[in-house]
């Protein structure tokens, strides 16, 4: 190919993005120099996190600059280098934007994977990539389980969640699931062998805080939180003395102004503590946790679906299936 189309950031949302925040636009392919190799992308992990990156405020990353394309993990293949240990036909991942070709430096955060010794290659965007790692290092460090916890996942059926109920399970806790709608509710407990599940939707504050009660009647010992709202708030008033809560994400407030936590008071009551998590902090260990994950994918202990939409044309939908709660699965785009 010699175009280069890119999902461009045009303008930063106001709410929940629209078709014309964004543009497909064509360059020519971009030459690479001294120390660089040139990516041809073939995937990019479409994650929540995404969206806040679109956001001109202070974060743990720097926005995406506008009129550049949208930044996204990818998995692709050199196919041009001029940089040491990135030969041409090498499989790489790393944090590049959504476009046919990526530039990259030696040293930089790019890395080679190997395609061989993965069913799909895929999976280095699951699996064995940040979600997976997000999965088995935020819920075995950050919440500490003990076998006999019992735990909530908040956003359970999500690519994070439904990673984070099984490993649960592997460590003999008995687990809820918070998801939207009866067919989400029914893969946690059917596919993912959640001890049941609560769909949130139809729900009102009061509704979840007795949903929740009559699901761990006990209390909880372990809220693994992607949500945020009124789900974290229901979440706090079923604690048990000593819990621990993993804070991964707030996705309830993506798209909208944030609304607080106001039951922080139950941290005090049940002297809990909440730990926020990010992946990047344990990449010096994502050998250890790739191994474990294989290993359990490998014995049948682990389910992993990924939900792959075709053509970087489709980059918007595909986004926003996030949102919608339409994926069955870690969302990724065939560029």
């Amino acid at each position: 190919m010699s175009q280069n189309r890119q999902f461009i950031l045009k303008r930063r949302p106001d709410g929940e993005p629209v078709p014309e925040d964004f543009a497909l636009e064509t360059e020519t392919r971009p030459q690479i120099g001294d120390g660089q190799f040139l990516i041809r992308n073939h995937y990019a992990s479409l994650d929540p996190a995404i969206r806040g990156w679109m956001d001109d405020r202070e974060s743990y990353a720097p926005p995406i600059p506008l009129g550049e394309p949208v930044r996204a993990t990818t998995i692709g293949v050199v196919e041009e280098s001029r940089a040491k240990g990135f030969e041409e036909g090498m499989w790489v991942m790393g944090l590049n934007g959504i476009a046919d070709y990526s530039v990259a430096e030696a040293g930089g955060f790019t890395q080679p994977i190997d395609a061989d010794a993965v069913p799909s290659v895929t999976n280095y965007l699951s699996l064995f990539g940040a979600v997976g790692m997000t999965a088995y290092f935020g819920f075995l460090d950050v919440c500490e389980p003990k076998e006999g916890d019992t735990v909530l996942v908040t956003g359970a059926a999500g690519a994070v969640g439904s990673l984070v109920g099984q490993i649960a399970k592997i460590k003999g806790c008995t687990v809820i699931g918070i998801a939207g709608g009866p067919e989400k509710c029914a893969r946690l407990t059917e596919r993912y062998g959640y001890d049941s599940a609560i769909d949130y939707r139809g729900k009102d504050y009061e509704a979840l805080v007795a949903a929740i009660g009559e699901a761990a009647p006990d209390g909880l010992d372990i809220i693994f939180e992607n949500v945020g709202g009124d789900i974290l708030d229901a979440g706090l008033m079923n604690l048990r003395l000593g819990a621990r809560i993993g804070l991964c994400g707030l996705i309830s407030e993506y798209n909208s102004p944030p609304v607080g936590a106001r039951n922080l008071w139950q941290l005090i009551v049940h002297r809990a503590r909440i730990q926020g998590l990010l992946v990047p902090d344990y990449l010096p260990r994502f050998g250890e946790g790739a191994q474990a994950m294989g290993e359990w994918a490998a014995a049948g202990k682990l389910v992993v679906d990924e939900h792959i939409d075709e053509g970087i044309e489709n980059a918007f939908d595909a986004f926003m299936r996030l949102f919608e709660g339409s994926n069955q699965g870690k969302m990724i785009l065939k560029i």
